[in-house]
């Protein structure tokens, strides 16, 4: 992949101790060897190892606390720039299970942590006129039943249809942010052989851990679309607000998933209640 820039820009990358984030910060090294890479993830070890290998900063917060989502805002706060933020962190966990913020894990650790996490940040991220990338997935389409009501998928309950619902919920995060004047985007990384599933019992790590997962793609093949974002310009290799399948494909998306109008009835109420008015 060619870098669409030339001069040194900070990117953050959470969910990035291993998997797709990991991948990522490993290519955008070899690629753009100048930018200072931020790594942000709950495992010590693993976070320590990655930044090491990129030669970047790292960052510790477990999104299932947003006590640590705002503590890591503060971190991220003393950075001179952020140029791109990429949404990464997420995963498919049993429940429902309610965290001690309230929320259900799952639209928690996905869609809610981000959101505050760049609520916090918004000013800085303006004022770099950075990215924001949010990783979706093609469940939006195949798993999600979403009712604006019940965001957090506690009634009717199943592993996939939260994360269906919670990666639905990252695309309407994107045209929400989009519409208030950051460069926002998600994107469909592919199907691939990451960890992601195993804090689930559900029919998706049955899948993950089975014979399907030996023809799943490897976190690389994912990455070129994570990077190609964070270092991409907005109206050149991406259009704000958008959701793509892969590099300028349009992805497959339900149609509650365009509608702004949810987006601000969802992401204005959920503002008021963590006192991150947009």
């Amino acid at each position: 992949m060619t870098s669409p820039h030339s001069t040194a820009k900070t990117i953050v990358i959470t969910g990035a101790s291993g998997g797709l984030g990991a991948a990522a910060a490993r290519q955008l090294h070899r690629t753009c060897p100048q930018d200072n890479l931020v790594i942000i993830g709950r495992n010590p070890e693993k976070t320590r190892a990655v930044a090491e290998e990129v030669g970047g900063q790292y960052f510790l917060a477990d999104f299932e606390s947003l006590g640590q989502v705002r503590r890591l805002a503060g971190e991220l706060s003393e950075l001179e720039h952020i140029h791109a933020l990429g949404n990464n962190a997420g995963g498919i966990f049993d429940g429902p299970s309610t965290t001690a913020d309230g929320f259900e894990r799952t639209w928690q650790v996905n869609v809610v942590a981000p959101f505050l996490l760049t609520s916090l940040l918004r000013e800085k991220l303006r004022a770099d006129s950075a990215n924001v990338v949010q990783t979706a997935s093609l469940a939006n389409f195949l798993m999600s039943n979403f009712d604006p009501n019940d965001p957090n998928t506690v009634e009717h309950f199943s592993p996939e249809r939260a994360y269906g619902n919670a990666k639905l919920g990252d695309i309407l995060l994107t045209r929400y942010f989009d519409a208030h004047g950051l460069n926002a985007v998600s994107f469909h990384p592919g199907v691939l052989a990451t960890d992601f599933s195993k804090s689930s019992t559900g029919m998706m790590s049955r899948i993950y851990s089975g014979f399907l997962s030996k023809t799943f793609g490897k976190p690389a093949d994912g990455a070129d679309s994570l990077a190609y974002y964070l270092t991409g310009t907005e109206g050149i290799h991406f259009e704000s607000g958008e959701y793509y399948n892969d590099k300028r494909k349009p992805g497959l998306q339900r149609p509650i998933a365009k509608k702004l109008s949810v987006a601000r009835r969802i992401f204005d109420d959920l503002g008021r209640r963590l006192n991150v008015e947009w």
